[in-house]
């Protein structure tokens, strides 16, 4: 990630399902992240002829477009792309904020590259980049019970006991995220990787 000094923009992308069907589902967690972040800087999303709603804003000290794509979660490669190209943002200046299964609920973490973990969002992500090295802030929603299938967990609303810690669990997020894009990635582990 380049450093605040430059001024070149970072794309920081939350991954959702759009529609009102979708809002409150655990996958969506992604857009809940970037929408936090535009209250924070008081922005409103506008569509993008790149497939996504974007905000151009200031985050940590840098200059940041927020996205949430328009397209379904699987197809998110499109959006991504057109976006960055848009902007001229090379792969290793876009942060993926996602949902991941393989880490408890409301856990935080920071990477760069690695591989999907059957996210089909990454996935489609990581192909249309033509790449996987590109950061990404997981937040983790669990494992599903029993023998759900995973594609149905992700796909419900997170439980009334989640829900009660899901706003701080959100902010929490956004601020890693935001330390993420103002501080790099290894002072943003160090931060956050600690809870």
């Amino acid at each position: 990630m380049t450093s605040a000094a430059t001024d070149e923009p970072v794309l920081v992308v939350g991954l959702g399902n759009p529609g009102p069907r979708y809002v409150a589902n655990r996958h969506n967690v992604g857009f809940l992240v970037v929408d936090e972040l535009a209250a924070r800087v008081g922005g409103k999303f506008k569509v993008h002829k790149g497939g996504a709603e974007v905000l151009e804003c200031r985050l940590g000290g840098r200059r940041a477009i927020l996205a949430k794509p328009r397209s379904f979660m699987n197809v998110s490669g499109g959006p991504v792309v057109g976006t960055a190209r848009f902007y001229k943002i090379d792969p290793a200046e876009v942060v993926v904020v996602h949902d991941e299964l393989d880490l408890p609920y409301a856990t935080i973490r920071l990477k760069l590259g690695g591989g999907e973990n059957g996210h089909n969002g990454l996935r489609s992500i990581s192909k249309s980049l033509g790449t996987r090295d590109y950061l990404r802030v997981r937040f983790g929603i669990g494992r599903p019970p029993g023998r759900m299938d995973p594609a149905d967990f992700v796909l419900r609303d997170f439980s009334a006991t989640e829900r009660k810690e899901l706003a701080l669990s959100v902010d929490h997020c956004a601020d890693a995220t935001e330390a993420l894009v103002g501080k790099g990635l290894e002072a943003a582990q160090n931060l956050f990787h600690t809870r």
